[in-house]
């Protein structure tokens, strides 16, 4: 993966183009969007309550921040800026400070799925992001906008484009299973983990047939399972994942090496309810990867749900909040992807703490942006 450009998130904000004429600006590009990343840090939703952010502790922030007009922007001023920065740009430099070498001698898994941005799409708004999450850490390596009138499978392209990916296992849910994008992956260097369903027909049948037949007796070919058990969410859980490698060249699937299915068995505590699944995978992974890697790759895929999208909708206040014109529903997302980043690299297991720990203070919000002080 790339080498990381930058030593901390102001560093990174620092590196945002100005998208503003010269006429007519009042205050430095840096100090704006320094501005609502430390109200974000601070636990503030929306652009409003950033603005009262701002304007309510002012005289703390001219101190800390020493901006040569001794004064703090409006409301309308960061709104603006919001709406006017270059996406693209802020995207490549929060993610330059999210990037990382991948674990020697395993394989990194890469997540990658999309998210709508409800709160502006209540106002038809219409703004859809496709982002890649690593497995370990959570953090957020890209993203990009699904164009008007297309759909998550034209943006992962461009998510992947031009990216590194050797020694990396991407993950990808049914509706990502196209030929093109395993493909693109193998081209560039890494493994895909595909979960299929009835959507690639063919491919799905071909594994089913494969599961439904009991092997030969003298085959040993699918006898290798990896079994895990869990309880969580008042469930007693219980997965088995089996694979082959018996359809290797007879898929029509680029580099097909093994195929999987996995069966999730649940007991719900409370009513002892049993339910089953069965899901279907394909992989590029040789036979040297064992049941029990893919299956944690496989589990790894919620990181990307569970540490990034559920944080940011229910803990960041992404799904309430309101803005939606220009740029800003975007610009807003990739800030709090950045802090994620940010917070768990410091050691913050629950981020609400963090974000009533860092909303206590002024001080504590900016020092969390960057560890040099400095005037903007």
């Amino acid at each position: 993966m790339d080498t990381p450009q930058y030593t901390d998130l102001l560093a990174a904000l620092r590196a945002v183009p100005d998208p503003r004429r010269r006429r007519g600006q009042r205050y430095a590009w840096p100090l704006l969007l320094t501005l609502i990343a430390a109200a974000l840090a601070s636990g503030e939703r929306h652009l409003r309550a950033v603005g009262q952010w701002v304007s309510e502790h002012a005289d703390e922030l001219v101190a800390l921040l020493d901006p040569p007009r001794r004064r703090m922007p409006s409301t309308a001023t960061l709104r603006r800026a919001l709406r006017a920065v270059d996406l693209v740009a802020l995207e490549q430099c929060l993610t330059a400070l999210a990037a990382g070498s991948p674990t020697a001698g395993s394989w990194d898994g890469l997540a990658v799925d999309g998210k709508a941005v409800r709160g502006a799409n209540r106002h038809g708004a219409a703004v859809h992001l496709v982002g890649l999450v690593r497995h370990g850490d959570g953090a957020v390596l890209g993203q990009v906008a699904v164009a008007a009138k297309s759909n998550e499978i034209t943006a992962v392209p461009r998510l992947l484009a031009d990216r590194d990916l050797t020694g990396t296992v991407t993950t990808l849910d049914a509706l990502l299973t196209q030929r093109s994008i395993a493909n693109q992956i193998r081209a560039q260097g890494g493994h895909y983990l595909m979960m299929v369903k009835p959507n690639q027909p063919a491919l799905h049948a071909a594994i089913d047939r494969l599961f439904a037949a009991p092997p030969p007796p003298e085959t040993t070919d699918r006898a290798a399972v990896a079994t895990t058990v869990g309880t969580g969410h008042g469930r007693l859980e219980r997965r088995q994942l089996e694979r082959s490698a018996a359809l290797t060249g007879y898929l029509a699937w680029p580099d097909a090496q093994q195929v999987l299915r996995r069966t999730c068995r649940r007991v719900i505590l409370a009513t002892g309810e049993i339910q089953e699944e069965v899901t279907y995978g394909v992989t590029s992974l040789p036979p040297a990867a064992t049941p029990s890697q893919i299956e944690a790759l496989w589990r790894g895929h919620w990181t990307i749900e569970n540490r990034v999208h559920y944080v940011r909708d229910v803990t960041f206040g992404e799904d309430a909040c309101q803005v939606r014109v220009g740029n800003a529903p975007q610009a807003l997302a990739a800030l709090r992807n950045g802090l994620l980043r940010l917070l768990r690299a410091l050691g913050w297991s629950l981020i609400p703490d963090a974000l009533r720990h860092y909303g206590a203070y002024t001080h504590r919000a900016l020092a969390l942006l960057s560890t040099q002080p400095t005037r903007l």
